[in-house]
């Protein structure tokens, strides 16, 4: 069964802002896309960096070191140098809470 933890209010992560949270096996952000969340790893493939300074362009975060950009629905590379996925969490909210799916231990 997936466990999730509570990670922030909906009013802690305005539309078009993020929130950092490290839930000890990952840093992870979560976006506020148009009043959808999405949750990441603060991680980018292409070199291992944060992408904590990354630009949110509509569903999609563009790496500020080279340029890689990474679809924030589903992890998945969308333009070079990026060409393997990042991890993506699932994300729930009930009454005004938002929970993030928690991470497996490696």
């Amino acid at each position: 069964m997936t466990e999730f933890i509570r990670v922030a209010s909906v009013d802690d992560i305005k539309p078009g802002e993020r929130l950092w949270v490290d839930l000890e096996e990952e840093m992870v952000i979560i976006f506020n896309a148009n009043g959808t969340y999405y949750c990441i790893a603060d991680l980018c493939s292409h070199d291992g960096g944060p992408l904590e300074d990354a630009d949110l362009i509509g569903c999609e975060v563009e790496c500020p070191r080279h340029g890689g950009r990474f679809d924030i629905r589903t992890g998945k590379p969308t333009a070079l140098p990026a060409i393997e996925a990042i991890p993506t969490y699932e994300v729930k909210v009930e009454n005004g809470e938002i929970y993030v799916e928690a991470p497996e231990v490696w």
